[in-house]
């Protein structure tokens, strides 16, 4: 299986990278939404997985773009990283968390997220 992988942070995409082909996938990675884009169209993928705070082109727009064009592909949307944990969560988290880590972002800040009980968030800005 042939999967486009788009993530901004490169430390993040190298590590879903070296998962997902020890998983026997192909993978490649593009660090911001032109580029996915432009490899989503040009190219022959079963899946993308696209971070939904990108440079360029956010995921969201990419995901029209390909949709626009008739791909019909399956694709798995990123929508916050924990710097402690390294959980990534979908779309049922809430656009929210992608608008925080815009945020922190923009501001040079860390933002971490936890789950203390399995049923809640906390999310730390720390400026």
């Amino acid at each position: 299986m042939r999967l486009l992988l788009a993530e901004d942070e490169k430390e993040l995409s190298k590590a879903l990278t070296a998962i997902l082909k020890h998983n026997g996938y192909s993978v490649d990675a593009v660090y911001n939404g032109k580029d996915a884009l432009d490899y989503l169209l040009g190219g022959d993928y079963d899946c993308a997985i696209l971070d939904i705070m990108m440079p360029l082109l956010d995921g969201i727009s990419v995901l029209k773009g390909i949709r626009h064009e008739g791909l019909d592909l399956p694709v798995i949307m990123l929508t916050a990283k924990s710097e402690i944990d390294d959980r990534v969560f979908g779309l049922d988290s809430g656009i929210g968390l992608s608008i925080a880590k815009a945020v922190a972002t923009a501001h040079k800040a860390k933002i971490h997220a936890k789950s203390p009980d399995g049923n809640s968030l906390e999310i730390t800005i720390v400026f």
